[in-house]
C-alpha cells in the first residue's frame, strides 16, 4: 500500500514538472516574439514621422533656394524687397529675411509684421548677418542652419542661410532667413502623445533639443561622464549623430535609470535628413510594460489550463493516497479520541482538585464551565450566566473591571492579569490574582479562562510576618535604647534637680535647667513606651462597659478639646454587652485614637465615638461590638494607609510624635482577639473601626494574650 502511494507522488511530480517546463518554453517563444513586433512598430512609426518632418524642411529649403532665384532675376532693390516680402507673407515659418550682396554688406532686411518684439531686436539681425556670410563660401543652393538663436523665443527659431547665383546685372549674394522650425517637427510631438514613448531629438550641430524628454536631454548632457551607468543609451547618440538608423534594446536597469518604467525599453532611431543640408537624429523610446502585461494574460492563460491538470493529477494521487491511508486513519482516531477523552478527564480532576477557582467563559461572555473551587462560592445557577450575574455581591465597578480585562485579553490575544488587588468579589473584601487567559477562536465554547487566585491569607500571613519583624526589632531596639540610655539620663535629672535646689527657684538660670528636667522626662516617657510596647505580657481581662469609659474617655479630654476647639460627640446604644478587656488599655486605645483625630482636625471639626453590637451573618462568623472613631480632618494619603500601624511612622511634624501610638493600639487590639481596620480619604477625613470581643456566658472564661 506504502508502494503504490509513493509510485502514484512520483508520477504527480513527473507530470507537474513536465507541465513547469512547457509553460516556461511558450512564455520565452511568445516573448522573443512579440520584442521583435514591438521594435517593428516602433521602427514604422518613427520612420512615418521622420518623413513628414523631412517633406516640411524640404518645403522649406525650396522655399529658400526660391528666395535666392528671385534675387538672381534682374531688379531693383525695391522690387526684390517687396518679393520676398510677399514670400514672407505666404511662408508663415518665415520671419526675417537678411539680403547681402558678393561682398557681405547688407543689401536690406525684411521683418515679418506679425513676429514679436524679441525678433526685431539687433541681436537677431546680427545672428542673421553672420549666418548669411558664412553661406558665401558654399555654393549657391547649400543650406546652412544654426543653433537654436538664443535672442530669439522659444528653442524652435533657427537660421537658414544659402548663396545665391549671379544675375545679369548683378555678381549674386547670399540670404539668411529667421525660421520656426516648431510646426515642422510637429508629427513627432504627436507620436510623443501615447504616455510610454519619449522622444530625443539632436539638433544638426549634435546638441540635444529641448523639445526631447527632460530625463533624456540630462542623460545626453551627462553621458560623457556616466556612460558605464547607460552603455547602450551612450552607443544610441553615438548613431544619432552619425546619421544611423536601426533600434536598440536597453536592459530593465538602463531604462529604469533614463525614466522609462521598470521595463526593458526599445528605441528606434533615425535621421531626419534635410535636401541639400544637415540632418536631425531623432528616437523615439518606448516602454515594454504593455508586453509584459500581454505575457501575463499568456501565462495566466496557460496557467488556467495547467491547473486544470494539475488538479486531474491531485484529485487521483489524494484518492489513490486516501484509500490506501483510510484505515490507518481511523485507527489512529479512535487512538486520539481514547487519549483525547483520558486527558479530559485528568484535566478536570486535576482543576476541580486545585485551590485555584478557574471559570471558562463563552465568546459571548457566557460562564460554561465551573472548577470544585469557584463552584463553592458562585451561585448554582452560575453555568450559563453571564460574569455580572454570577458575581452578584461584588460592586458593579469590580465586575465591569473583571469584563474589561477579559474583552481586552480576547483582542490582544494576550493573557492580562490584575496582580493581588483588594476585589470584594464575594461581597467581603479580600486580596486577588486574577488572570484572563483566551484560548483559541475557532473554539467559541470555550474562548477564554477566567483565574482567580485568592491571596487574603497569603497577604495576611505575609503583614503579620512583616509586622512581628518589625516588632522584633523593636524590641532589641528598646532594650538596647533603654539600658544605654536610661540611666545616664537618670544621672543627668538627678544632678540638674540638685543644681535647682542650690541655686533656688528665683536664680536667673533656673527656667532654663528646669526646661532641661522636662525634656529628660519626655525623653524618659519615650523609652518607656518602647518597653511597654517591646515587652509581650499576658492580659488579664474582664468585663468593661464601654458607655461609662467612653463617657469618662470624654471627660478626660474636656480641656485638650476646647483648647484645640474641636466638637467630640459620644453615641452609644443602651444595652451593650461588656467588653472583654483590660480597662487601662482600652482606655489606652480609645485615648490615642480620639488625640489622633483631634490633631486631625481643623479648628471648627467634629470627632465621633460610636459603638454598637456586631452580630453574627453566618453560624460560626465574629460577633461583638464595633467602635468607630471618625473625623472630618485632613485625611491620610493614600501611600500612607499601608503604613500607618507600622512602628515609628507619622505623619505629624518633627518632634510632634514618636510614630509609635497606633502601633501599641494595633498591639493591644490583637493581644484582646479583637481586630483594627483604617480607611481614609484626603480632604474627607478618616475612620478607625475596631472589632472587639464581648464578655463569654458566665460559664465561660476568657484571657486574651
Amino acid at each position: 500500500m506504502n508502494r503504490n502511494a509513493a509510485v502514484s507522488v512520483l508520477l504527480l511530480c513527473i507530470a507537474l514538472a513536465s507541465v513547469v517546463v512547457g509553460v516556461v518554453h511558450l512564455i520565452r517563444r511568445d516573448r522573443a516574439a512579440l520584442v521583435e513586433q514591438f521594435a517593428a512598430e516602433r521602427t514604422a512609426q518613427v520612420d512615418a514621422a521622420a518623413r513628414e518632418v523631412s517633406d516640411a524642411l524640404d518645403d522649406a529649403a525650396d522655399d529658400l533656394r526660391f528666395a535666392g532665384e528671385l534675387l538672381s532675376r534682374p531688379g531693383s532693390v525695391t522690387e526684390h524687397r517687396r518679393e520676398l516680402l510677399a514670400l514672407l507673407e505666404v511662408v508663415g515659418q518665415f520671419k526675417a529675411i537678411v539680403v547681402l550682396d558678393a561682398q557681405g554688406q547688407s543689401r536690406f532686411t525684411i521683418v515679418d509684421r506679425r513676429a514679436g518684439p524679441a525678433v526685431t531686436r539687433g541681436a537677431v539681425s546680427t545672428a542673421l548677418t553672420e549666418k548669411a556670410r558664412e553661406a558665401l563660401a558654399r555654393a549657391p543652393g547649400d543650406i546652412l542652419t544654426s543653433l537654436p538663436v538664443a535672442a530669439a523665443p522659444g528653442d524652435w527659431y533657427r537660421i537658414f542661410a544659402t548663396a545665391y547665383a549671379p544675375g545679369e546685372d548683378g555678381p549674386g549674394g547670399a540670404l539668411a532667413v529667421l525660421v520656426d522650425t516648431e510646426a515642422f517637427f510637429a508629427p513627432l510631438k504627436l507620436v510623443t502623445t501615447q504616455p510610454e514613448v519619449r522622444l530625443l531629438l539632436i539638433g544638426t550641430h549634435g546638441l540635444p533639443i529641448r523639445a526631447s524628454a527632460p530625463t533624456l536631454l540630462e542623460w545626453v548632457n551627462r553621458v560623457d561622464l556616466a556612460s558605464d551607468a547607460v552603455p547602450g543609451f551612450a552607443a544610441l547618440l553615438r548613431r544619432l549623430r552619425a546619421g544611423e538608423r536601426g533600434t536598440v534594446r536597453l536592459p530593465e536597469g538602463e531604462a529604469a535609470r533614463l525614466g522609462l518604467g521598470a521595463a526593458d525599453a526599445i528605441a528606434a532611431y533615425t535621421p531626419v535628413r534635410m535636401r541639400g543640408g544637415p540632418f536631425w537624429g531623432v528616437a523615439l523610446f518606448a516602454s515594454t510594460e504593455e508586453l509584459r502585461a500581454h505575457e501575463r494574460g499568456v501565462i495566466l492563460r496557460v496557467a488556467l489550463g495547467a491547473s486544470l491538470v494539475t488538479f486531474f493529477l491531485v484529485v487521483f494521487g489524494a484518492y489513490v493516497i486516501i484509500a490506501s491511508r483510510r484505515a490507518l486513519a481511523l485507527q489512529e482516531s479512535r487512538r486520539h479520541a481514547d487519549q483525547l477523552a483520558h486527558l479530559h478527564e485528568k484535566t478536570q480532576k486535576i482543576l476541580d482538585n486545585i485551590p485555584t477557582g478557574v471559570l471558562a467563559l463563552s465568546a459571548d461572555g457566557h460562564i460554561t464551565a465551573v472548577n470544585q473551587a469557584l463552584r463553592e462560592r458562585l451561585p448554582p445557577t452560575a453555568v450559563g450566566a453571564s460574569l455580572r450575574e454570577s458575581f452578584p455581591d461584588a460592586p458593579a465597578a469590580v465586575v465591569d473591571r473583571l469584563v474589561s480585562l477579559v474583552e481586552e485579553a480576547c483582542a490582544t490575544e494576550r493573557v492580562l492579569s490584575l496582580h493581588g488587588e483588594p476585589l470584594p468579589l464575594f461581597g467581603a473584601e479580600g486580596q486577588y490574582r486574577i488572570h484572563a487567559v483566551p484560548l483559541e477562536r475557532h473554539d467559541a465554547e470555550v474562548r477564554v479562562l477566567l483565574v482567580v487566585e485568592d491571596l487574603s491569607d497569603v497577604h495576611a500571613l505575609e503583614s503579620q510576618l512583616l509586622r512581628a519583624e518589625k516588632l522584633a526589632t523593636v524590641g532589641i531596639l528598646a532594650a538596647g535604647i533603654a539600658h544605654e540610655i536610661g540611666t545616664p539620663l537618670g544621672v543627668v535629672r538627678g544632678r540638674a534637680e540638685y543644681v535647682v535646689g542650690k541655686l533656688g527657684a528665683q536664680h536667673p538660670q533656673a527656667p532654663g535647667i528646669q526646661v532641661i528636667i522636662e525634656q529628660i522626662d519626655r525623653v524618659s516617657r519615650t523609652i518607656r513606651q518602647l518597653l511597654d510596647f517591646s515587652r509581650v505580657q499576658p492580659v488579664a481581662v474582664r468585663g468593661v462597659a464601654l458607655g461609662g469609659l467612653l463617657h469618662g474617655a470624654q471627660e478626660l479630654l474636656h480641656g485638650e478639646v476646647e483648647r484645640r476647639r474641636v466638637r467630640l460627640e459620644v453615641e452609644v446604644p443602651e444595652g451593650l454587652p461588656p467588653l472583654l478587656a483590660e480597662p487601662d488599655q482600652l482606655q489606652q486605645v480609645v485615648l490615642n485614637l480620639v488625640l489622633n483625630a483631634c490633631d486631625a482636625c481643623e479648628p471648627g471639626g467634629t470627632v465621633r465615638l460610636a459603638a454598637q453590637v456586631e452580630a453574627p451573618g453566618t453560624p460560626g462568623a465574629w460577633s461583638g461590638v464595633r467602635l468607630t472613631v471618625r473625623d472630618d480632618g485632613c485625611g491620610i494619603p493614600p501611600e500612607s494607609l499601608n503604613r500607618v500601624f507600622d512602628p515609628f511612622f507619622t505623619t505629624k511634624k518633627r518632634g510632634q510624635g514618636t510614630g509609635l501610638g497606633l502601633t501599641m493600639v494595633a498591639q493591644i487590639v490583637r493581644n484582646h482577639g479583637g481586630r483594627i481596620e483604617l480607611e481614609s480619604e484626603p480632604g474627607q477625613g478618616t475612620c478607625v473601626t475596631l472589632w472587639w470581643p464581648v464578655t463569654p456566658p458566665p460559664s465561660e472564661e476568657r484571657h486574651a494574650v
